[in-house]
């Protein structure tokens, strides 16, 4: 069995010399499609395409009665809590070796699988929630309506809950020198299913969408889906960025991209040569270290990106604090793209892994699930060449359809006299995240 537990943790991020071209020339390629992009979208597209209260076209009706059926989405609930229920004995009785599953489902399969899953379904991780489940099954013993809390929750909460708890899980990723530990991994589960559970006994379901870091990243990514609904409630099938037009603008949603975008670039930052030398021969504690570079690459993403849209060129008397949130939505084509990049080599080789391991969850020599005999591929790492050209199509396609999602957005806020010049803070802003996190993946 051609299996290399040591591969788990490393990312196959790959470098500067897997590109068939020198990075600084593709760099400059790249900025320019942006600019290019930005300037026959300003030329040729003056009125808003995406809405998604309508258009697309509908799904078949017996399509629609089967996935929006009871039955349906119990075998979903059913399906996602025996998992987790699995991986949870897993990681409660096996033995504490990377070689546990429970470590790559939840480095791997969860935190990057959840991106090709709902790109491919929508908001997957909310269909299969085992934590929507057991606040469900706890409504139902209590005669409680699950939508329903003890108080409501305040409006000014939004994601940000959802924000705190995917930094906490990036630190522990990124950071925490002993996140390959059960006992640590255990105890972060146990603190997420305390906060989201006991919150949706308290506030409702609400609380779960907006705190649970898993399904509002699902969410996110899975506004890029072709699935989607019209504001009449019809499932239909449509331009991704029609779809994503329906991200709602609420408090949290920029600090939960920047979260999610700059705790990326940091992961591709952390492991450059300089700053590697730098945090070996550093006096500071390089726990605290990480953690202030950690946070210093989301600010950055979440500051910049607020900067830019608040300087443009909106009518006197608009709240420019509320253009963050209206433009936010315009930046997950970037973080799906530069997610893809970063992690795609180490989820299909790493993934195939964990499939393989969890057959015996106990480390005992089990085939429970007929997967243990499966030989793990290595194709993308032996093929570095189109490994590169995957990442970076990757990068530049989503953020060229970031682009497109500002300017349809733009052009929909700002009045017809600075539709063109209005939109510049943002594109140069765009620009610095092509450049940037281009150089991090290949050449830092």
């Amino acid at each position: 069995m051609s299996l290399r537990p040591e591969l788990v943790f490393a990312h196959g991020i790959g470098g500067a010399k897997d590109l068939p071209i020198p990075v600084e020339y593709f760099l400059a390629g790249a900025s320019a499609a942006l600019a290019i992009s930005f300037i026959v979208l300003t030329v040729a597209w003056r009125r808003p395409r995406y809405d998604a209260r309508v258009g697309g076209i509908p799904l078949p009706a017996g399509f629609v009665r089967v996935v929006d059926g009871p039955v349906f989405a119990w075998v979903l609930r059913v399906l996602g809590l025996l998992f987790f229920l699995y991986v949870g004995w897993a990681a409660v009785a096996g033995p504490d070796l990377l070689t546990n599953p429970a470590f790559g489902v939840f480095y791997v399969i969860l935190w990057v699988g959840l991106v090709p899953a709902s790109l491919a379904f929508g908001a997957f991780y909310r269909a299969v929630n085992p934590v929507r489940t057991i606040h469900l099954l706890f409504s139902k013993a209590t005669g409680g309506d699950p939508e329903d809390g003890l108080v409501e929750l305040p409006r000014g909460v939004g994601m940000w809950p959802a924000a705190a708890m995917l930094f906490s899980f990036v630190w522990l990723e990124l950071v925490y020198p002993e996140s390959t530990y059960l006992a640590v991994v255990r105890l972060w589960v146990a603190g997420y299913l305390a906060v989201v559970v006991l919150g949706g006994a308290v506030f409702g379901s609400r609380w779960i969408a907006q705190a649970d870091p898993f399904e509002a990243y699902s969410t996110l990514v899975g506004r890029l889906s072709v699935f989607g609904r019209r504001a009449d409630g019809t499932l239909v099938l449509r331009s991704p960025l029609a779809n994503l037009d329906a991200t709602p603008p609420m408090p949290g949603l920029v600090a939960t991209v920047s979260v999610l975008f700059g705790s990326t670039a940091f992961d591709s930052f952390k492991d450059s040569t300089v700053w590697l030398r730098y945090t070996q021969t550093t006096a500071m504690n390089t726990e605290l270290v990480n953690t202030a570079a950690l946070i210093g690459f989301c600010l950055v993403v979440g500051v910049s990106f607020a900067v830019a849209t608040m300087l443009t060129g909106v009518d006197e008397g608009t709240d420019r604090s509320t253009l963050p949130g209206l433009f936010a939505h315009s930046v997950v084509p970037i973080i799906v793209g530069y997610i893809v990049a970063h992690y795609l080599s180490y989820f299909v080789e790493v993934g195939q892994q964990t499939l393989v391991l969890l057959s015996d969850p106990l480390g005992r020599g089990d085939n429970l699930l007929g997967t243990a005999d499966w030989q793990v591929s290595y194709w993308l790492s032996s093929h570095p060449t189109f490994l590169a050209l995957v990442k970076v199509l990757a990068v530049v396609t989503g953020h060229i359809l970031g682009v497109v999602a500002a300017h349809d957005r733009a052009i929909r806020l700002l009045p017809r006299r600075h539709q063109l010049t209005g939109q510049l803070p943002l594109l140069f802003v765009m620009v610095f995240y092509t450049v940037s996190g281009l150089y991090l993946l290949f050449g830092a």
